[in-house]
């Protein structure tokens, strides 16, 4: 195994593993405010892959400006679905919210196959390669690096750097004493929904321009980012991207050593060792 085929293999990893990071960023945060464990989130994934990829077959929109538009689609969904499902059983045991985020995946999912069947679709879009030494990089893969960045610096400044990011991580902190001071938790919470499915729609429309896909799809990306998660640190969105790259990198290197098969295998067994060993993740949960 020459050192050129590792060092394209961890590369690989790494870029695909931020954009992972990106997918479980949404989950850890909608977790890390209002404890909810958010089974629509594999759904919301495939959503993003598909209007990114009906925005530029339809209508020939750049598949990077179509992600603007599916953001702001996937932050009002949120909003709605905060609003209709979890807003009446956020007090709730935990299994009510469970409960209630997985009767709306099987909604999305059940309208999604009715209408987009499960063929699946290539976006078919590419900006070729770069070739750094023996290592070649995809385009859209670069390119996906580089707007995961750009959205988690953005995600960084919103939460520690204005008066709305400091009013959710008020009320994540402690919601009744934020109500107390007039903060309107409903409207806070419903927008730190909206912004964690957001999140998993940028994420959906990236993965669209270098993967094939089905409506199924997200439930993959659902899992991985529930190992990333646990990695990165429960509630703590930007320890997320981290968690990413490290099971990113897993998958870059696994296959050079066993078949892609034991892959999953292999993160699911580090998934029960950190709960086991760190319950709070590597980097610690916020």
């Amino acid at each position: 195994m020459s050192p050129g085929t590792i060092a394209s293999s961890i590369a690989d990893g790494l870029l695909i593993g931020i954009v992972y990071g990106i997918a479980a960023m949404g989950l850890s945060l909608i977790w890390g405010v209002m404890s909810v464990i958010n089974l629509t989130h594999g759904a919301l994934i495939s959503l993003g892959m598909f209007g990114v990829y009906l925005l530029f077959t339809t209508f020939g929109i750049n598949p990077y400006l179509a992600l603007i538009a599916v953001a702001g689609f996937g932050l009002l969904l949120g909003v709605i679905i905060y609003l209709i499902a979890i807003a009446r059983v956020i007090d709730a045991p935990h299994l009510s919210s469970l409960l209630a985020t997985f009767s709306v995946n099987m909604i999305i999912i059940g309208l999604g196959t009715a209408i987009f069947t499960t063929t699946p679709r290539d976006t078919g879009f590419s900006l070729g390669s770069v070739q750094i030494g023996p290592i070649a990089l995809q385009g859209t893969r670069l390119v996906a690096m580089a707007v995961t960045l750009a959205v988690t610096g953005a995600l960084y400044t919103f939460l520690y750097r204005t008066r709305t990011g400091k009013t959710i991580r008020a009320v994540s902190n402690n919601r009744a004493a934020a109500e107390l001071m007039g903060i309107p938790s409903t409207m806070i919470l419903a927008l730190s929904f909206g912004i964690g499915t957001m999140l998993a729609s940028i994420a959906g429309g990236l993965i669209a321009t270098f993967f094939s896909f089905t409506i199924l799809s997200g439930s993959i990306y659902e899992l991985k980012s529930f190992i990333i998660v646990v990695l990165g640190g429960l509630g703590n969105p930007l320890g997320a991207l981290v968690g990413g790259l490290i099971l990113g990198v897993l998958e870059g290197v696994l296959p050079l050593a066993m078949p892609n098969t034991w892959v999953p295998v292999i993160e699911f067994l580090l998934f029960v060792f950190i709960l086991l060993v760190r319950p709070g993740g590597l980097l610690g949960g916020k």
